[in-house]
């Protein structure tokens, strides 16, 4: 099986950086370029706009209206307004 074609980049990390990019290749045994392509592959997808989900936006307006319709007790209240001022 052919190996695809790599084309080398050079980048600029900060130190600290580095350092999450050294532990984290070590704790998941995989080079730092493979660490680099993996996360390239994941932000890059990540990168195209959302579009809205209908459904998921009528069922959040019918959770809201049904939350405006309950009915809660009202207790009296316990402190003054000047209350919340002491010190």
């Amino acid at each position: 099986m052919a190996q695809p074609t790599m084309i080398r980049k050079q980048v600029y990390i900060e130190p600290r950086q580095e350092r999450l990019l050294k532990e984290r290749a070590r704790q998941l045994h995989v080079t730092e370029a493979e660490l680099i392509r993996r996360s390239l592959e994941q932000g890059l997808a990540g990168a195209a706009p959302r579009r809205p989900n209908p459904a998921a936006w009528r069922d959040l307006m019918r959770f809201f209206r049904r939350r405006m319709q309950m009915k809660v007790r009202q207790r009296p209240r316990r402190w003054t307004r000047a209350e919340l001022y002491d010190r």
